[in-house]
């Protein structure tokens, strides 16, 4: 059972048809669904597309001729059936169109949902841990108070969930971008390109979100002889925002192509999911509250087929809600529960604000004025009341730099080039 297999054994090159773990109907109408298209294909382009031996689509083929279902169309003789090319007979072009009716996926071979759930069961309990150093290298390009890396690596190492919340424009969303960057960096993961699941296909990779690692063509020194059919990525980040709708949870069924598309946390499996802007999604709070309260306990979800049959699939991703708005208004206590980890990210105060005020002259090479600066803060910020954001230093000091190029002039940092800039930022 593939409960019990080890990553090896998952990984492990199949020999025979019944060691891809897949209905022969599929493996079958990815044949004929290839030859359809193509015309003439080679053995090679057959392996190249479905990513399993040439011996398994050999046999495979060489049943099909006998059959009467495919010909050879071109042979190359000092290769013998190596070098054949195939192309579909009347009555193979017959079972193409009823592989088309069934669906139109070309590509590789799928894995069992079985086996997929091993393989992210393995790999997400047994991922290398991130140190102390490597979280405070990751953050070094923010300006965050002492010991802020604490309350962020605890929760990536745990991969459960994590809570950012405070006022707008204070580094939120760089800080979940630096964490999804620092689990990237971690080690990658073996996944699938596509699940098969009661005959249906599901595609897995989505190339916006899994990058591929190269891997020696094949064979790596612990695994040996590769299954083809997987692939080694960098640990995924999914972010969404705004644009966040409650289907893009569930399984999306193509009913031309007849196939399914992963939801979006059953591709963040193994890495991270960013919700930014929570709260602010085109679902409600309360309707993601309830989608997900079950798998960020439990680490498992449940996804339904058209036909209405449901499947357990793993949650085994470190999700990372990230919001402006007061906690309480958004959740009930029985949300916040189930997110372990909450980090109030605070706006910057004088001493911050002043390193991120002079980190940014440095990076865009104006030299800092420290009267100018306190003239900022009393006349802009002090005598207003305004409060400070970690955003501010960046986005007034690039209109300083875009007024002096305007004027011919270098950067510089005077009274009146702040007062201008903070005129056209701004809002009163």
């Amino acid at each position: 059972m593939s409960e019990k297999k080890t990553l090896k054994e998952l990984l492990a090159e199949p020999q025979t048809l019944d060691d891809l773990n897949a209905p022969q109907g599929i493996v079958s109408d990815i044949l004929f669904r290839l030859l359809f298209n193509e015309g003439n294909v080679s053995l090679a382009r057959f392996v190249e597309m479905m990513r399993i031996p040439k011996s398994i689509i050999d046999s495979m083929l060489l049943w099909m001729q006998k059959e009467h279902l495919v010909e050879v169309s071109k042979a190359t003789a000092e290769l013998g059936r190596l070098g054949n090319v195939y192309s579909l007979t009347a009555a193979g072009l017959q079972r193409a169109r009823d592989a088309f009716e069934r669906n139109q996926y070309i590509g590789p071979v799928p894995v069992s949902i079985q086996d997929y759930q091993r393989a992210i069961e393995l790999q997400a309990h047994h991922q290398r841990k991130v140190s102390s150093g490597e979280v405070r290298a990751s953050l070094q390009h923010l300006v965050l108070p002492e010991g802020f890396d604490r309350r962020i690596g605890p929760a990536v190492n745990a991969g459960n969930s994590l809570f950012l919340y405070g006022p707008p424009g204070n580094g939120k969303t760089t800080i979940a971008q630096a964490i999804g960057r620092l689990i990237a960096g971690t080690d990658p993961i073996w996944l699938p390109y596509a699940i098969t699941v009661s005959g249906y296909v599901i595609q897995l990779r989505d190339r916006l979100i899994h990058h591929q690692v190269n891997v020696e063509r094949g064979r790596t020194a612990d695994l040996g002889r590769l299954d083809m059919r997987w692939g080694l990525f960098e640990r995924p980040l999914v972010t969404v925002g705004g644009e966040l709708k409650m289907d893009a949870l569930d399984l999306r069924y193509d009913p031309t192509a007849k196939i399914y598309e992963s939801p979006l946390q059953l591709k963040a499996n193994g890495g991270m999911f960013l919700i930014d802007d929570f709260g602010r999604q085109q679902i409600s709070p309360t309707e993601l509250l309830n989608r997900w309260i079950v798998p960020l306990e439990s680490h498992v979800d449940y996804l339904r087929l058209h036909s209405g049959q449901t499947l357990v699939v793993p949650f085994q991703c470190l999700i990372v809600f990230s919001t402006n708005l007061d906690p309480h208004q958004l959740v009930d206590d029985a949300f916040l529960r189930r997110i372990q980890m909450k980090v109030d990210v605070k706006a910057p105060d004088d001493k911050l604000f002043y390193q991120l005020f002079t980190m940014m002259c440095k990076s865009l090479g104006i030299p800092f004025d420290k009267d100018s600066f306190m003239y900022l803060l009393q006349n802009w910020y002090r005598k207003t009341g305004r409060k400070m954001q970690a955003v501010h230093p960046r986005d007034l000091l690039r209109i300083v730099v875009a007024l002096c190029e305007y004027e011919g002039i270098p950067p510089r940092l005077t009274p009146e080039l702040l007062d201008e800039a903070c005129q056209s930022y701004f809002v009163d």
